[in-house]
């Protein structure tokens, strides 16, 4: 757990998330949840911000710009955390009004040749604590109209070989999404998804060196904008968690793909 200090953030910027708190899974210094936390940090929320290891740049930026957060470095895949990152964030800022589920593992394997434990240990962060985390929220939220933001991705709806196990947990995160957005509803609670397709981070970028001209061309092929950024994201997690959306629930928001989306997982996974 780390040191928080506090003070007002770069009052250029906009401040949508004023005396609203944050808490963010998945954190790491060069990807999804690092930026979504630099923005919303940027808008004036308070972060309580989780992962397996401490984001020492991000951090120390937040620090250096006198943001006031939280760091507890936490696995997701133990049922007790949940609650217990929800509590030390209720502890520390005395609400919470926003949680991203950020956090989510790959794992590139045929059906065939998958395990019972590569299927259990993607389930259990992808799905199971997506939910651990959000009914663990739902105590803190009281009527602050609140959101939730879950980070899916264009493998939820279009499928690719060799992820099945990785499209399984991310189609779930969008029903999850779906039915929990018409249960909290009358409590003014607010839940969305986003569904991504490629975006530069080190998950995705491991298998640059493996990817030759004719493969690139196909994976462009299916970015007509190009692919994306973690800033991306952030950049609408920041609206959907904003009083701008105050009317959209239950929606999954695709960045960078169109129905069309044909990657080409097959020929990366040496299939």
């Amino acid at each position: 757990m780390a040191a928080s200090t506090s003070s007002t953030s770069d009052p250029s910027s906009p401040q949508r998330f004023a005396g609203r708190v944050a808490l963010i899974t998945g954190v790491s210094d060069r990807g999804i949840g690092g930026a979504i936390a630099e923005r919303l940090a940027s808008e004036g929320a308070q972060v309580s911000l989780t992962g397996l290891d401490e984001p020492k740049k991000l951090l120390k930026g937040l620090e250096a710009n006198g943001d006031r957060f939280l760091w507890n470095s936490a696995d997701l895949s133990d049922p007790e955390v949940p609650q217990q990152l929800v509590m030390a964030t209720a502890d520390k800022f005395g609400q919470l009004d926003i949680l991203v589920n950020n956090a989510g593992i790959e794992t590139m394997e045929p059906l065939a040749s998958m395990t019972d434990s590569q299927w259990d240990e993607i389930v259990g962060v992808n799905l199971t604590a997506v939910m651990r985390m959000s009914r663990a929220a739902l105590s803190q939220f009281a009527d602050r109209a609140a959101a939730i933001i879950n980070i899916a991705s264009v493998l939820g709806i279009a499928g690719s070989p060799a992820m099945t196990a990785y499209s399984a947990t991310k189609a779930g995160v969008i029903g999850m999404t779906r039915s929990l957005a018409l249960e909290l509803a009358p409590q003014g609670i607010r839940v969305n998804a986003i569904a991504p397709a490629m975006v530069k981070t080190p998950m995705i970028m491991r298998y640059a060196n493996t990817i030759t001209d004719a493969q690139w061309r196909q994976i462009q092929a299916a970015h007509p904008l190009g692919i994306g950024a973690p800033s991306d994201v952030a950049a609408a997690v920041a609206f959907l968690a904003s009083r701008e959306a105050k009317w959209i629930t239950g929606a999954t928001l695709p960045l960078g793909w169109t129905q069309s989306y044909s990657p080409a997982f097959e020929e990366l996974s040496g299939e």
